[in-house]
């Protein structure tokens, strides 16, 4: 999963109100085509990005973080990008997004800065729920506030069964959190974020506990990011098919990616690749 554009506060409110917009290589053959197929999008995008009058410089996770001035500018021009690098929006290249947006919420309702309005939760499903059918879109994460537990119920009933709606802030890798999710259906996977919870038995709980629930488990880098790679190892060693660590950029997002391609060299024909099947929908 490669954050190729940042917003919100990655990018310190300078671009769009969500803060993530990744690609997911789903069409590749192996990992290693994986990540030539993003990377390529990524440099493609700083090329429409600079056509476009658009600044260059990239955010706290090295997504780039132009000045747009709605959030669906992101979605666009990501599909421009897709295209210039040679590739199939919807069939080689899907999309995700992480909204982060309990940064937006305030006293009950959403605050899109960008365009200039408050909605409620049911306004925040209707947009996603427009752009699913716009757009590529196969994960949504933080949808909705981490205390908005009715709104990630109608998140859930609108989308839940065609997209992988991810909780992040809403879980934060806590099985008493993830046991009320599934108990209220609140959301139908959970973002695995090693040392957000403290230990690995802990994260392997938290990963059985979605299993179980027949939920989606993506494992997840941090913003403030070292370049230890074991998150990568955690990621094979686990099944859960997905890795959230950032754009093809900055050596502390590319040497997840590098240890992939030293698992997957080392595992050989016995390797892998899940691609379209890490999602659960």
């Amino acid at each position: 999963m490669f954050n190729i554009l940042n917003g919100g506060v990655h990018a310190n409110w300078q671009s769009t109100d969500l803060q993530e917009f990744m690609i997911a290589p789903v069409g590749a053959p192996n990992f290693r085509e994986a990540l030539r197929w993003g990377a390529e999008t990524y440099h493609a995008l700083k090329s429409v990005l600079k056509a476009g009058g658009f600044t260059t410089g990239v955010g706290d996770e090295g997504g780039f973080a132009p000045a747009f001035k709605k959030n669906s500018d992101a979605v666009e021009a990501i599909l421009k990008a897709i295209e210039k690098a040679g590739y199939r929006p919807g069939e080689d290249i899907v999309l995700a997004i992480d909204g982060a947006v309990s940064s937006i919420y305030e006293t009950g309702l959403y605050n899109l800065r960008t365009e200039n309005k408050k909605v409620e939760a049911g306004g925040m499903v209707a947009m996603y729920q427009d752009w699913v059918r716009k757009y590529p879109i196969r994960v949504i994460e933080d949808g909705l506030a981490e205390d908005d537990w009715e709104g990630w119920q109608l998140l859930n009933r609108t989308l839940g069964g065609t997209v992988e709606l991810v909780g992040d802030d809403l879980f934060v890798t806590n099985v008493t959190r993830i046991a009320q999710g599934i108990k209220e259906g609140a959301a139908n996977a959970v973002l695995i974020k090693l040392n957000q919870i403290g230990t690995l038995t802990e994260t392997v709980e938290a990963i059985e506990m979605a299993r179980k629930a027949g939920w989606g488990a993506m494992v997840s880098h941090r913003s403030g990011e070292t370049v230890d790679s074991f998150i990568a190892d955690l990621t094979v060693a686990m099944g859960t098919g997905h890795l959230k660590t950032g754009a093809p950029c900055r050596g502390e997002r590319v040497e997840k990616y590098n240890q992939l391609m030293r698992i997957e060299e080392e595992l050989g024909s016995s390797a892998v690749y899940a691609g379209r099947k890490a999602f659960i929908r």
